[in-house]
C-alpha cells in the first residue's frame, strides 16, 4: 500500500479533483466548435489513470557483442505509459532513465530499487518520474545498462556499450532499431505509441550516460538533465594525472555488474583494468569516455545541475561541459546547489518538480510555457536562498590574472594585479595527513606544509563565478610531486554541512507525494531540509595537478631534483560570492589529504612567485577586483576562523551512492 505518514502534505491532486480535471479537460475538446481554434496548451494536466497504466518490458538489440558469446547484447527496458493515448490513436513522448543501479544500489535518497512481480512486470519504478508524468501523458522507461540487472553484455563504466546501448533504446523509440518481447526470444516489439521524443534525466552515471548519448548527436533525444554528472570520466579519477581515487573503473563495474555477468565479463574487466594505468596517464580508454569531445554533435537542450560542494563527481565535470555546449550554442539551463552529491528533488522540492515539468512540457509536448525564456541560472546563496542570472557566467564576467605575492612571514602573502619581482619565492613540503581545512585553519601562520595568500578585508562584494586556472612554477626536491590549489572565502558563514552524512540534507520523517501511487509503487517521500554547519571559512574552488604531467597528459614523467617545472591546475568551477568584510585567498600546497591520492615521495616545493598566477572569474573583472581591495593593503594577518568552529570532512562515495 502507498506509506501516509501522519501531517503528509500531498503534492498530487485527490481522485475527486483527478476526475474533475479530466471532465474539464474532455469537455474543453468536445465544446470546441468545428473549425475553432483552441487556446494553445500551456501545461500538461495529470487526466490519465496511473493505475491503469500499461506496464510492460522489451528487450532492444544494441547490435554489440560485449561478453563475445557470439550474439548481440540485448538490454532490458522497462516501461510506464498511460493506457488512454494508444487507445485514442495519439502518440506520446518520453523520459527516460539509463542507470546501472536497478538493482544493486537503488536510486534517489531512499535507494529505490525496480521490483517486479511474479510474471516479471515492473511494479516499482524508482523516484517519482513515472508516477508524476504519466498521468500528465508521457511514457517513463528504465534502461538496465549493459551487464546489470536484466540486460545481457558487460558493464564497461561510461564506455562504449553504456552509451550505445542507451542510444539504441533511443534508436527504437524512433523506429530504427529492433527490440523483443524477452530476452532470449524472436517476437518482435515495436514502439508505434510514442513519436519519438525523448528527454533523458538521471543522477550521477545515470545523468552521465545523458551526456554521452547527447554526445552522439542521435536524432530523436530533445533534451537531457544530467544532475551531478560527469562529462569526462579521466575527471572522475584523475585531476591531470593526480589519482582521485584509489580505484579505477574496473572496482566501479564489479559494483553494479549482476551475478550472471561477472564470469561471462571476466574479459571485459580485464580491458577496463589494462586501460586505466594508475599512473594518471590519458590513454584511448579516457578517450573514449571524453564526451566533451563530442559537444559540437549535441542537438538536445541540456538543463545542467550539480552541486557546487560536490567532491564525488567533482565540478570540473559540469564546467567543461558547460563550456563546450556554451561554445557550440546549445539551449541550455543550469542549477548550482551549495550541496555535495544530491538530487535537488532533496534539496528544492516543490521548485524542482515544477521546473522540471515545464522543461518537459516545453521540450517534448511542445508547450509555449517561457520556460526557455526565464533566467538561465539559478544559484543557491545560503542555504534554501537562491538567486537567478539571464545568462550564466554573467556577461560581466571576465577572467582576472592575480599574482601571489610575499609577504611579513614565509608562506604568508598577499594577492595583487602586479606580478611579484624576480626572485620571490615562496616553499612548502607536502605533508599528506594534512588537507585543505587544515591549511585554510591556519592561513595567517607560516606553517610548512602550505603557502597562503591573502587580500586584506574586501570593501566590497567579490563574485567568482565560473572556472579558474592557477599557472604556477615549481622546483621539487624529490622525482614526484602532487600539488593543490583552493580559493578560500575567509569569513565566518553558515552554509550547508556538504561534509556530513547527507551531504547538505536532513532526512525527516514526514512524507510528500508527487503524483499518483499504487499498492506496489507510492508517490510519497520522506521529506527533506537543509543541514547546516557555521564554518569560519569557506574553500569554494579546488585543483590538483601531479607535477610530473606537465608537459604532457599522456605520459607523466620522473621529476629531476632542483629544475623547475611551469604547470597549469585546472580549478573547478563555482559561482560563490565573497562578502565585505571577508577576505580571498588563495592556497597552494601538497596533496590535499581525502581528496587526492598522495605522490609517491614528500618533495619540498619552491614555488617562483614572479612565474605564478591565478586566473579567477571575477564578475566585473579586474576592475571589481581593483574596487573590493582598495584601500586594504594596511596589514596581513587578521584571525582566519572563530576558535572552536567545526569544518566539513570529506567523506568518499561512488557515483551514485549515498544520495542516488
Amino acid at each position: 500500500m502507498p506509506i501516509r505518514a501522519r501531517g503528509t502534505r500531498h503534492r498530487s491532486r485527490s481522485p475527486r479533483a483527478l476526475v474533475l480535471a479530466a471532465v474539464t479537460a474532455l469537455a474543453a475538446v468536445l465544446l470546441t466548435p468545428v473549425g475553432a481554434q483552441a487556446a494553445p496548451a500551456r501545461e500538461s494536466r495529470p487526466v490519465y489513470s496511473y493505475e491503469n497504466a500499461i506496464r510492460e518490458a522489451v528487450w532492444v538489440d544494441t547490435g554489440l557483442d560485449g561478453d563475445g558469446n557470439g550474439r548481440t547484447d540485448r538490454v532490458a527496458v522497462d516501461i510506464v505509459r498511460p493506457r488512454e493515448p494508444a487507445q485514442q490513436g495519439r502518440k506520446i513522448p518520453v523520459i527516460m532513465d539509463a542507470s546501472p543501479y536497478y538493482a544493486c544500489c537503488g536510486r534517489g535518497n531512499e535507494s529505490q530499487l525496480k521490483t517486479y512481480d511474479a510474471n516479471g512486470v515492473i511494479q516499482q519504478m524508482p523516484l517519482f518520474y513515472d508516477n508524476y508524468f504519466v498521468p500528465r501523458g508521457y511514457a517513463f522507461v528504465g534502461v538496465d545498462l549493459t551487464g546489470t540487472n536484466r540486460s545481457d553484455g558487460c558493464e564497461d563504466v561510461g564506455g562504449r556499450s553504456d552509451v550505445l546501448s542507451a542510444k539504441a533504446v533511443v534508436d527504437w523509440l524512433n523506429g530504427r532499431a529492433r527490440a523483443y518481447t524477452t530476452r532470449t526470444g524472436s517476437e518482435r516489439a515495436t514502439a508505434g505509441w510514442t513519436n519519438g521524443r525523448t528527454g533523458m534525466i538521471g543522477k550521477s552515471w545515470d545523468g552521465s550516460i545523458a551526456n554521452g548519448v547527447a554526445a552522439t548527436g542521435v536524432e530523436g533525444l530533445r533534451t537531457i538533465v544530467p544532475i551531478s554528472a560527469i562529462s569526462s570520466w579521466y575527471d572522475y579519477y584523475f585531476a591531470k594525472g593526480a589519482a582521485l581515487y584509489d580505484g579505477g573503473p574496473a572496482d566501479l563495474g564489479d559494483y553494479v555488474t549482476s551475478p550472471d555477468a561477472r564470469t561471462r565479463c571476466a574479459a571485459a574487466r580485464q580491458k577496463l583494468v589494462d586501460g586505466a594505468p594508475r599512473n594518471g596517464d590519458w590513454t584511448p580508454l579516457w578517450t573514449e569516455r571524453d564526451y566533451v569531445r563530442g559537444a559540437d554533435k549535441v542537438k538536445a537542450s541540456v538543463f545542467v545541475v550539480h552541486g557546487m560542494q560536490d567532491l564525488n563527481v567533482r565540478t570540473k565535470n559540469f564546467g567543461q561541459w558547460w563550456d563546450a555546449l556554451a561554445k557550440n550554442g546549445v539551449e541550455r539551463k543550469i542549477w548550482l546547489s551549495q550541496t555535495g552529491h544530491v538530487d535537488p528533488f532533496d534539496y528544492r522540492r516543490d521548485t524542482w518538480v515544477d521546473t522540471l515539468h515545464q522543461w518537459f512540457d516545453h521540450y517534448l509536448l511542445g508547450y509555449d510555457n517561457g520556460i526557455e525564456r526565464r533566467p538561465m541560472a539559478d544559484v543557491e546563496r545560503h542555504p534554501d536562498q537562491w538567486s537567478t542570472d539571464r545568462v550564466w557566467p554573467p556577461s560581466a564576467t571576465a577572467a582576472t590574472t592575480v599574482h601571489p605575492v610575499s609577504g611579513p612571514a614565509p608562506g604568508v602573502g598577499g594577492l595583487s594585479l602586479k606580478a611579484a619581482p624576480s626572485g620571490a619565492t615562496a616553499a612548502f613540503t607536502d605533508n599528506p595527513a594534512l588537507d585543505e581545512q587544515s591549511w585554510a585553519t591556519s592561513i595567517d601562520t607560516s606553517t610548512p606544509d602550505k603557502a597562503g595568500f591573502v587580500t586584506q578585508p574586501l570593501t566590497k562584494e567579490l563574485r567568482v563565478s565560473g572556472s579558474s586556472r592557477v599557472t604556477l612554477t615549481a622546483t621539487p626536491s624529490t622525482s614526484s610531486a602532487h600539488l593543490s590549489a583552493v580559493l578560500v572565502d575567509l569569513g565566518p558563514d553558515t552554509i550547508r554541512d556538504y561534509g556530513g552524512s547527507g551531504e547538505g540534507i536532513r532526512t525527516g520523517t514526514e512524507r510528500t507525494c508527487w503524483g499518483a501511487s499504487t499498492a506496489a509503487d507510492s508517490s510519497c517521500y520522506l521529506t527533506t531540509s537543509a543541514a547546516t554547519v557555521d564554518v569560519g571559512h569557506t574553500v569554494f574552488s579546488r585543483g590538483w595537478a601531479d607535477l610530473g604531467h606537465y608537459a604532457s597528459a599522456t605520459h607523466g614523467v620522473a621529476l629531476t631534483p632542483g629544475r623547475p617545472y611551469t604547470i597549469t591546475l585546472d580549478l573547478a568551477a563555482t559561482d560563490h560570492v565573497v562578502p565585505a568584510g571577508h577576505r580571498l585567498a588563495l592556497i597552494v600546497a601538497g596533496t590535499d589529504n581525502g581528496l587526492i591520492e598522495p605522490a609517491a615521495s614528500r618533495p619540498t616545493l619552491t614555488v617562483d612567485l614572479a612565474r605564478t598566477a591565478a586566473e579567477v572569474p571575477f564578475v566585473g573583472g579586474a576592475r571589481a577586483f581593483a574596487r573590493a581591495t582598495a584601500g586594504t593593503a594596511a596589514r596581513l594577518g587578521a584571525p582566519a576562523s572563530p576558535e572552536g568552529v567545526p569544518v566539513p570532512r570529506m567523506t568518499r562515495r561512488l557515483p551514485g551512492a549515498g544520495q542516488g
